[in-house]
């Protein structure tokens, strides 16, 4: 082909403006749709959970009778009043919540790993048996443990014969050979009834650990307790994180395992908010115990998710 039947040379282009070109923008009823969408749950949490708050915070600063009415008196002595007079129970609700929140990490954590790692075509079977209990009443499975740790029951005659309420009387969480209505009972219900809130997340965890991890590690002559302490361990702290907490938080206000398997001694500071609610009729001290316990939990939560180091619970 000649010079002369070449195609023209394309006309110049007007050379773009300086600056970056400006951003698309969505029409303002796009970009309103995500704040629809939430519409519906912004709305049940404000009327489900901040207008009671609202009300029970009102409730707690009130002064009089059921008789006479109550009325809000800005009265915040009620708070410092209820923390001396229930400190006990504030602490014992505590120590039972969190051991009950060990026990349930120390039992849950080798079988959520079986699960997750161990139990290959039975793993939906051993899961189903894990939420099996939510399918019976909390009342009812609190219930059933008054018959496992009956005096004379098998259980206890075995704990006798293995010298464990020794142990545990010496402790005082029992009374010589009784274990019904003393602290390890309440203990045993709150680690049975909470034990599912324990297992799930730490499951949930432990499933997403890429497999081939463990063989690199096994490559790298790491010894099991190694591959655990090193890999399986620290990537399983999400699940340990979010077990712990769903846990340790409605233990800590649990009420019904007390009643039904403790003492007089044993009472946790959620019976006390019953009491003072239901039969005491002394609305602003219940109101005041609760916000007492929330903020407890809520500054004790949030320390343990700050020294934890995992803040995004993924």
């Amino acid at each position: 082909m000649s010079v002369t039947d070449a195609p023209p040379a394309p006309a110049p282009q007007p050379a773009a403006p300086a600056g970056d070109p400006k951003p698309y923008r969505a029409p303002a009823r796009k970009r309103l749709v995500p704040y629809w969408l939430l519409l519906p749950g912004i709305l049940w949490l404000l009327v489900f959970f901040a207008l009671p708050l609202v009300y029970q915070a009102s409730t707690s600063v009130q002064t009089g009778s059921l008789e006479k009415g109550f009325e809000v008196t800005w009265h915040f002595a009620t708070y410092w009043d209820a923390l001396g007079d229930y400190y006990p129970q504030f602490v014992r609700s505590l120590l039972y919540a969190g051991s009950a929140t060990v026990l349930c990490l120390v039992l849950g954590y080798p079988l959520a790993y079986l699960i997750a790692f161990k139990a290959g075509r039975w793993r939906n079977l051993v899961l189903v048996l894990v939420i099996a209990p939510f399918f019976t009443s909390f009342l009812i499975r609190t219930l059933a443990w008054k018959t496992i740790l009956a005096d004379g029951g098998a259980v206890v005659d075995v704990l006798d014969t293995l010298h464990v309420l020794d142990v545990t009387s010496w402790l005082g969480w029992t009374e010589s050979d009784r274990v019904l209505a003393t602290p390890m009972a309440v203990v045993c219900g709150l680690t049975y009834n909470f034990l599912p809130f324990m297992i799930l997340p730490l499951y949930t965890s432990l499933e997403r650990i890429d497999g081939r991890l463990h063989e690199a590690a096994g490559d790298l002559y790491a010894t099991p307790a190694t591959t655990f302490r090193k890999v399986t361990f620290p990537l399983s702290m999400p699940g340990v994180v979010s077990g712990t907490l769903l846990t340790f938080i409605p233990a800590s206000g649990d009420y019904v395992n007390a009643e039904l398997l403790g003492s007089t001694d044993t009472k946790m500071v959620g019976s006390v908010i019953q009491s003072q609610f239901l039969r005491v009729l002394d609305y602003p001290t219940a109101a005041a115990l609760s916000f007492i316990l929330m903020a407890v939990v809520l500054v004790m939560v949030t320390v343990y998710i700050r020294r934890s180091g995992t803040e995004d619970l993924v």
